[in-house]
């Protein structure tokens, strides 16, 4: 069966958001992209490609987005403490999508779902889903 191992997100500023993965959730650079296609990095968790990648042409981007678009629709990260990353994400000036976490009921106080508990707001408009109980699917299927 296919497993989850690579999600790249495209941005304009490939230091800037990298920093905010590896700072937020510890993720680990395992490689710098400098190429005539594209510039960025490869982050990792030891079980997940991370790729930050700013376009250098239109056509590696796909005609559909180009070399400016930027972002995912969102991801989601299993963090031991929803209390400590509140705060990293607050230090990193990234702040709860109330509106979304309001239309879903999550992110309040007490309020346990699965996959997902608190949504944010990140670099590049991406959505991140943060919980500490994780994602069906995520630690086998039995």
């Amino acid at each position: 069966m296919a497993q989850i191992k690579h999600i790249a997100i495209a941005t304009q500023d490939a230091d800037a958001t990298a920093k905010f993965y590896k700072e937020v959730f510890g993720l680990r650079e395992i490689a710098k992209l400098d190429s005539p296609n594209a510039k960025g990095y490869y982050l990792s968790d030891g079980n997940i490609n991370f790729a930050i990648l700013d376009f250098q042409n239109d056509q590696v981007a796909g005609a559909e987005y180009g070399k400016t678009y930027s972002g995912i629709h969102h991801i989601g990260f299993e963090v031991e403490s929803l209390e400590e990353i509140a705060e990293k994400m607050q230090a990193a000036n990234s702040q709860p999508r109330e509106d979304i976490n309001q239309a879903l009921g999550v992110g309040m106080p007490g309020a346990r779902h699965d996959n997902v508990e608190v949504k944010y707001g990140g670099p590049d408009g991406v959505i991140i889903d943060v919980s500490e109980t994780g994602w069906v699917g995520t630690r086998g299927l039995d």
